[in-house]
């Protein structure tokens, strides 16, 4: 009934969500800890939720049923699908930082944005008092501190990485790999943000808002320069 009533007496004691039932507050707290239980047995994956496991072995699978409408890609996922088409074909960006302007596609990419300006650190280690702003430095630090974990290394030159989605980035260095093609002009990239961050050069489109009267502006730079030209502060 706490459900239908919106009754949410299990409060997390490191954030300010709370939840209807124990269980949910359990599953929520793996976000903090780091905890991931759902390990996939094809790869070295893991998940804080069963749900999320389940989604993952479709890859292993194969299995990509929803295809976007707007191009010839296709996923496993139907929250994959509406991500790649807001990022992909679409240059709205309602979510704006209120601390400089920035603006993003999603409100989950200003969530992480806003760390840089709070300092928060959600991620917090279960052996000690240490927190982290991002989940990578948590799985470096139980490797390195508490000998949690084991260490990716690479074959060519023997660097160790904790994540295997950064050694993976690390080999196509090696390789000479870039997949990520700009669509405007001949260049390419190791990974997506190397991507985005290029073709910021040729959108027209201003990501920075001033939030003291909303007008927008192409560059962090231009939006300073108006904080202390028109309001008499800066951001």
């Amino acid at each position: 009934m706490r459900v239908h009533m919106g009754d949410k007496p299990y409060k997390c004691h490191l954030c300010d969500k709370a939840f209807s039932l124990s269980g949910h507050l359990n599953s929520h707290m793996r976000v903090h800890t780091g905890d991931k239980p759902y390990k996939c047995h094809l790869c070295d994956k893991a998940f804080s939720r069963s749900g999320h496991l389940n989604s993952h072995m479709r890859v292993h699978m194969g299995d990509k049923t929803y295809k976007c409408s707007l191009c010839n890609k296709s996923f496993t996922q139907p929250g994959t699908l509406q991500r790649h088409k807001q990022h992909v074909h679409s240059n709205r960006r309602p979510n704006d930082c209120r601390y400089c302007g920035k603006l993003f596609k999603s409100s989950i990419e200003l969530k992480r944005h806003v760390r840089i300006h709070t300092d928060a650190k959600p991620y917090s280690c279960r052996h000690c008092s240490d927190r982290f702003t991002w989940y990578h430095q948590l799985k470096t630090h139980l490797l390195k501190s508490h000998n949690e974990g084991t260490w990716l290394i690479c074959d060519i030159c023997q660097k160790k990485f904790s994540c295997s989605g950064n050694l993976k980035v690390h080999i196509r260095r090696h390789e000479g790999v870039k997949p990520y093609v700009c669509s405007e002009c001949p260049k390419s990239f190791c990974t997506a943000d190397e991507l985005k961050t290029h073709q910021f050069a040729h959108l027209v489109v201003k990501h920075f808002c001033c939030g003291f009267c909303g007008k927008y502006f192409k560059q962090k730079r231009y939006v300073l320069a108006h904080f202390r030209r028109r309001h008499g502060t800066t951001a």
